[in-house]
């Protein structure tokens, strides 16, 4: 199981990125996949997540409305577009997956549920 993040850069604040999360030797149906970030002296945090038995992605009320997670099956690769960003989204970005399907929504925020973490890829928001 390999998970490959990548996209983040620098962007001004009101500017938009998007990241991907490759996953290879799993298929996304069959698990639960998340992102997170975290900041410099900050514990990590919950972004958002999807399960692979349900179509309702889920967001935490920091980016609810701006930022959009999304999947395609075909590729195997999950993306976060995030819009209207702010300085306080500056972080590193992870993708986790954990390999269950119906993961109890109320653990989906918890990274200790997480078998598999990519290498983190760095948003800066500044002007």
């Amino acid at each position: 199981v390999q998970l490959q993040a990548s996209g983040g850069g620098l962007v001004q604040p009101g500017g938009s990125l998007g990241l991907s999360c490759a996953a290879s030797g799993f298929t996304l149906d069959y698990s639960t996949i998340s992102w997170f970030r975290q900041a410099p002296g900050k514990e990590r945090e919950w972004v958002s997540g999807r399960r692979g038995s349900g179509g309702t992605t889920y967001y935490a009320t920091s980016v609810k409305g701006r930022f959009t997670m999304s999947r395609d099956n075909a590729k195997s690769t999950v993306y976060l577009q995030m819009n209207s960003l702010k300085p306080e989204d500056t972080a590193v970005y992870y993708c986790a997956a954990a390999m269950e399907r119906h993961m109890i929504l109320s653990r989906l925020w918890d990274g200790t549920q997480y078998s598999y973490w990519g290498h983190g890829t760095q948003v800066t928001v500044s002007s």
